[in-house]
């Protein structure tokens, strides 16, 4: 489609901060860490992520496929972070599935056939899967656009993919099912939403619509280079350049925290707008949310070192006295 036909994304101008009543906010702030610490306490243990590029046999990796689609599709941002949750928390459960089913296997077989067919299976039909997550994600805000199954087919049959409407309407059924129909998941832009709103009625000096439109760009770039960023941070927690993989598997719980991905964020994005109020806004997210200043400062880092450069030539932004010198302690423990 011609990219002068296609209709205008949603404006970050449009995005209204103060319009709701406050007993509303910590209501719903509330709400959310509650799910954020059930999100957690779920996440002990697992060993990896289908966020990350590694893990799926897709070089652009599945939040990169997602937003370049969402951008195509000119879908709302909302949509997007929407999409890679739903697909995380299926795949997730596919791959619990399919090692339930292993262990019931024949102890004899070192490989039995039913194992490989399941991961072939699985692996067949990510693309169709992922396909479904946007489809899905799209209807949960059915105020703005739908994708129908015309154009998931279409655009799936450009890659080489054929696949009837009988298919794409039994995948989606899949990923429903598998989910339980709970697929209006929490995503990390409704965290980083409801601590601007919060911020703003604590008297920020840094506007939260400035930081909003930062928040989004910072936000993308953690999806993009979501190994590589909490890579960092698992290796400044331990203060160690090579993790032991029980250290690693005791991050793992940390990828999903997204209180304190809301809190990096919003904290990165307030020293790129203005860094002599960056300690303030710092303060002000500690005392709503209650992670240690450490915790906040260590993650912000991480992500402006990701995005800006360690070593970017030219002039830079001075950066704060307190920060990349801390360490995240409470984000996870040294394998003693």
């Amino acid at each position: 489609m011609d990219r002068a036909a296609r209709p205008r994304l949603a404006s970050l101008s449009d995005f209204q901060f103060g319009a709701v009543a406050t007993e509303t906010i910590e209501d719903a702030l509330l709400h959310l860490a509650q799910q954020n610490e059930q999100a957690v306490l779920e996440a002990a243990g697992r060993m990896g992520s289908f966020r990350e590029t590694r893990i799926v046999g897709v070089d652009a990796g599945p939040g990169k496929f997602v937003f370049l689609l969402s951008e195509q599709w000119c879908l709302e941002k909302s949509v997007s972070y929407q999409a890679v949750e739903i697909l995380e928390s299926f795949m997730v459960k596919q791959t619990e599935n399919i090692c339930r089913q292993a262990t019931t296997q024949p102890r004899d077989k070192a490989e039995p056939q039913n194992w490989r067919s399941l991961k072939e299976q699985l692996f067949d039909k990510f693309i169709l899967r992922l396909m479904s997550c946007v489809q899905l994600a799209s209807k949960l805000s059915f105020h703005y656009k739908i994708i129908s199954n015309v154009t998931v087919l279409n655009f799936l049959r450009a890659l080489g993919y054929l696949h009837t409407k009988e298919e794409l309407l039994e995948s989606e059924l899949d990923v429903l099912k598998s989910l339980n129909f709970q697929i209006n998941l929490p995503t990390p832009l409704a965290y980083v939403e409801m601590l601007l709103e919060v911020l703003g009625y604590n008297g920020c000096l840094v506007p939260a619509a400035r930081l909003h439109a930062t928040c989004l760009t910072l936000l993308d770039l953690v999806y993009l280079l979501h190994e590589p960023i909490y890579e960092s941070l698992l290796r400044a927690s331990i203060e160690n350049s090579t993790p032991s993989q029980l250290q690693g598997e005791k991050f793992t719980s940390v990828k999903e925290d997204f209180m304190l991905l809301a809190v990096g964020v919003i904290a990165a994005s307030a020293f790129i707008q203005n860094h002599e109020c960056w300690s303030q806004v710092v303060g002000h997210l500690q005392s709503i949310t209650g992670i240690a200043v450490e915790s906040i400062v260590d993650f912000s880092y991480a992500i402006l070192t990701h995005s800006l450069g360690a070593n970017t030539p030219g002039p830079q932004q001075p950066v704060p006295p307190h920060l990349g010198a801390r360490v995240l302690r409470a984000a996870a423990s040294s394998n003693t």
